[in-house]
């Protein structure tokens, strides 16, 4: 599945909750479904900041990614396991918007994916910009990570909807 039909699914879904089932927190430290997609939202709108500093850079950058990143584009995805950020970068995600809001930021996300979807092969492969975790990433890496993110995240959203009535 590209990553674009990827969003319109995780979108589509998004008319199959109610309001309580996607601000429904199960146990502390668990997120609700509302909060899965406010997070995914944000975090492919820093990835699509990160594509385009990389088509607007003039220099070129040599380095290359770390380990991980390597293993991560080499499989084609995260790995499958629940992955926690530090506690400075892990604020609880929003969890007061409503199901119109997400289906609107949603759209936003999936025009502004469409737009560069033709655009970003087009953009040199040298041109880079770091990611803390995975090292120097090229406008096509992190255009492609929008669509590895969501799809490590399918796994929590089934979860999630297991503890909904």
């Amino acid at each position: 599945m590209s990553d674009i039909k990827l969003l319109i699914t995780f979108k589509g879904d998004l008319y199959n909750y109610s309001i309580e089932q996607l601000r429904y927190i199960s146990e502390e430290g668990v997120w609700s479904i509302g909060q899965m997609y406010d997070h995914l939202i944000i975090v492919a709108h820093e990835y699509l900041d990160r594509m385009e500093e990389c088509a607007a850079l003039n220099e070129e950058q040599p380095f290359g990614k770390t380990r991980f990143g390597e293993q991560l584009f080499e499989d084609g995805g995260f790995p499958p396991i629940k992955i926690r950020l530090p506690d400075e970068l892990n604020s609880p995600p929003n969890n007061s918007d409503s199901k119109e809001e997400l289906i609107s930021r949603m759209e936003q996300l999936i025009q502004r994916m469409t737009h560069w979807e033709t655009k970003v092969d087009d953009i040199h492969p040298t041109k880079k910009s770091e990611h803390g975790g995975f090292g120097w990433l090229n406008a096509k890496e992190w255009y492609d990570l929008v669509g590895m993110h969501f799809q490590h995240h399918l796994r929590q959203k089934e979860e999630l909807e297991r503890y909904l009535v």
